[in-house]
């Protein structure tokens, strides 16, 4: 989408618009983990709602940057405007990650999954849409889609965290975040979750 816009709109060859917009992935060297590390930060000193502040916060940032790199009519505005909105996908996509552990522990990694699943779906969705549509009305499909699910964020509820508008916070990680006496540091907040009695004593009998 990137290429074809700079090819349209600033007349540049297909090499040139493709060496600018791969830009766009190199941002992936660091601005990913850095809102991953914002993300823990965000959750040392508020839980839950620092860590889904931030990410509601890069996503409404991320669509507003799709608005203006659209209507940018400078090519140097332009690349500049695709290095911060880049930034901030990237780091929006570490904060996502921040969050998934805390939905569901014992099934971690089917959660992870159907996020990853979601961002490729995302990816054919606004392709089609930018063979459907022309190149500007498509990148204001993409730009509100984001900012909406910016506001969706207010409406995530994990059980045991406070949400943005609903849910509360249990003692346990009350006492990790905000490391008072006798709670489990922060790095304890997660723990595997170990198999019941039951369960525990099937596994014997099969192993016999």
């Amino acid at each position: 989408a990137a290429a074809s816009y700079f090819r349209e709109k600033f007349e540049l060859t297909t090499e040139s618009s493709a060496a600018i917009a791969s830009i766009f992935g190199w941002m992936n060297l660091f601005a990913r983990g850095v809102g991953g590390y914002t993300s823990d930060k965000l959750n040392s000193k508020m839980g839950m709602k620092g860590r889904l502040m931030w990410q509601g916060g890069l996503l409404i940032v991320e669509g507003v940057l799709v608005f203006i790199f659209a209507n940018s009519n400078s090519l140097a505005a332009s690349i500049v405007i695709m290095v911060f909105f880049s930034s901030i996908v990237q780091s929006a996509e570490g904060s996502t990650y921040g969050i998934v552990p805390y939905v569901n522990p014992p099934v971690t990694g089917s959660i992870a999954g159907i996020v990853g699943a979601g961002g490729n779906l995302g990816a054919v969705g606004f392709g089609l849409g930018f063979r459907q549509l022309d190149t500007i009305p498509a990148f204001y499909v993409m730009g509100g889609t984001i900012i909406a699910s910016g506001f969706f964020t207010f409406l995530i509820s994990i059980k045991g965290h406070a949400g943005l508008l609903s849910g509360q916070d249990s003692e346990e990680v009350i006492a990790a975040y905000m490391k008072t006496a006798g709670g489990p540091s922060p790095s304890q907040t997660l723990q595997i979750p170990e198999p019941d009695a039951e369960a525990a004593k099937e596994g014997d009998k099969d192993d016999q």
